[in-house]
């Protein structure tokens, strides 16, 4: 799964199965595939996607029908593997029909609450069973066809990541729209045929909280195949109407949530020994509550909804802090004698957080600057949505003897912010105000990682 934030990129996406790359000294390098060559079908099968791929390829050989761009002309590849070999291929995606895009009318859709000169890639709204299980994406299941359902058992396209939301059909309508029946539907036919669920509810105050949540929780808990449901609260920005608070201002709101979930987090661990009943870290942000630990979170299976993330980051600081002593005092020595300091670029989300991994550097030379985000407004506060108009809108003007590092998260796989700013002229800017820009995983062990590479170049 990517750790860059999937904002998707700026070009025009090429229908088929596009190789990328080429192990050297694989089965399909000796075969002669190169990148730029299109894969049109696999043992007489086409491809529709990676899976497809995966599937047809599960074996000690293959055939493949192959497309060269450079002479237009089709050709076969007969393709063989020792036990256990990969068949060396890389593609340009893992979708190679085209996205499915959602049929649905959400409520608390983020895509609809965009400013009216985004980019028109940021409003392709996909709703894409296999960009489920291939990346991890939350989706609705409004959209499937019978076939569809019947390939996701047969196949065992598991775990299916499931936007429920609410139980009520009337409440489902109003948060989902027309489609939201055959939701329910779908899902009911994966859980019964032992296909395993990870549920997501995105909490909208005075939509789907309250009575409805525990409705829609004790569905939840009603059905076992349902591993792990994660409750995130609905983000929203200035460029709507239906929203203008949510937990991330509310303490008691945000409290109450915690309190109306902890019955079915004790009785699950109770009965099962997991959680299962998983809060984001805005809530215990918002309710002032401490954030529970490792162990809480029955192996973090929905990390990158938000689930256990400051756990992991506040742990990964402790683990630095006691195992990595003599990589903190190297940095620190180098920004003294250099005479510099690091300035720690986040969200105001995460700005408690990147402090503790601020403080346990052995020098006062480590900073933290948590970046207001004007440009979406409303409760945005995350760093993967930082843009670089807030970013060098609020860095100070005189950035002498500073290295500013700045999370890769904010940008997509072309390198540009949400606002289109590419990293190279944010560098540009930050170096032409006398400082220097640091490009960083923002987890603490890469952060260390980073640093050191940066003060080994010196």
């Amino acid at each position: 799964m990517s750790e860059r934030a999937d904002y998707a990129p700026t070009g025009a996406p090429e229908i088929g199965a596009w190789i990328a790359s080429v192990e050297e000294g694989s089965p399909a390098d000796y075969a002669g595939l190169e990148p730029g060559m299109r894969i049109v079908s696999v043992n007489g099968e086409e491809l529709p996607d990676l899976i497809a791929w995966r599937w047809e390829t599960d074996g000690p050989s293959c055939v493949l029908k192959v497309l060269d761009p450079r002479d237009g002309l089709l050709y076969e590849a007969e393709l063989f593997r020792e036990c256990g070999q990969d068949w060396g291929i890389e593609f340009t995606d893992v979708l190679f029909d085209g996205v499915r895009t959602c049929v649905n009318a959400c409520a608390f859709c983020f895509m609809g609450m965009l400013p009216p000169d985004a980019r028109a890639s940021l409003t392709l709204r996909d709703d894409d069973y296999r960009l489920s299980f291939l990346q991890g994406n939350f989706v609705t299941l409004t959209n499937l066809s019978d076939e569809d359902v019947e390939r996701i058992i047969n196949c065992r396209l598991e775990p299916m990541n499931v936007s429920l939301h609410a139980i009520s059909p009337d409440v489902r309508r109003r948060l989902i729209g027309t489609h939201a029946a055959r939701g329910i539907e779908v899902l009911e036919q994966l859980m019964a045929a032992g296909v395993e669920i990870h549920a997501q509810i995105v909490l909208c105050p005075g939509l789907n909280d309250g009575d409805e949540l525990t409705r829609t929780l004790d569905y939840i808990e009603s059905h076992p195949a349902i591993t792990s449901a994660a409750l995130v609260p609905v983000g929203y920005t200035k460029y709507q109407k239906r929203f203008t608070s949510s937990y991330a201002s509310d303490r008691v709101a945000a409290l109450k949530v915690v309190e109306q979930l902890r019955p079915y987090q004790e009785r699950s661990r109770s009965a099962h020994g997991t959680t299962r009943f998983q809060l984001s870290d805005e809530f215990y942000l918002a309710a002032g509550v401490e954030v529970p630990p490792a162990a809480f979170y029955d192996g973090y299976p929905q990390f990158y909804d938000g689930i256990g993330m400051l756990r992991s980051f506040l742990d990964e600081v402790a683990e630095c802090s006691s195992e990595r002593m003599g990589d903190l005092a190297r940095i620190a020595a180098y920004l003294d004698v250099a005479d510099k300091k690091l300035l720690l670029i986040c969200g105001e989300a995460a700005r408690a957080a990147m402090r503790c991994f601020a403080a346990i550097f052995p020098s006062g030379h480590v900073y933290v600057q948590a970046v207001r985000n004007d440009y979406f407004g409303g409760d945005v506060n995350v760093t993967g949505l930082i843009v670089a108009c807030d970013l060098l809108g609020q860095l100070p003007r005189d950035l002498a003897s500073t290295v500013v590092v700045v999370p890769e998260v904010m940008f997509n796989s072309d390198m540009l912010t949400l606002d289109g700013g590419s990293f190279t002229c944010i560098a540009g800017e930050i170096s032409a105000r006398g400082g220097e820009a640091l490009l960083v995983r923002t987890t603490p062990h890469r952060m260390l990682d980073a640093l050191l590479r940066w003060t080994g170049d010196r």
